[in-house]
């Protein structure tokens, strides 16, 4: 198995050795392949489900609340004012 340094803050560290039952190398290792998995598996888009559990109940309680109709409209408005936005511009 390859080794590898890492370089953390100072505060960081001492934090770390707080818990000095954990093996901060598995740590590591498991987060370092988390990362890869992620990345191989096509990037770190997230779902409608991890994102509305990550910003709360709270958060999915408003947005039940919201009138589609009037999303729906905003978007639209929102939409042509990009499209007015970038087919003025001119490139030279």
């Amino acid at each position: 198995m390859a080794n590898i340094t890492l370089a953390i803050p100072e505060d960081v560290y001492r934090r770390m050795r707080r818990y000095r039952e954990i093996r901060w190398s598995e740590v590591a290792r498991r987060a370092i392949l988390e990362y890869l998995r992620r990345l191989e598996e096509g990037g770190f888009e997230t779902t409608t489900d991890e994102l509305l559990r990550e910003l709360g109940d709270d958060f999915r309680r408003t947005l039940e609340r919201i009138d589609v109709d009037k999303a729906v409209e905003a978007y639209r408005e929102m939409r042509e004012a990009e499209w007015r936005r970038t087919s003025l511009t001119q490139v030279d």
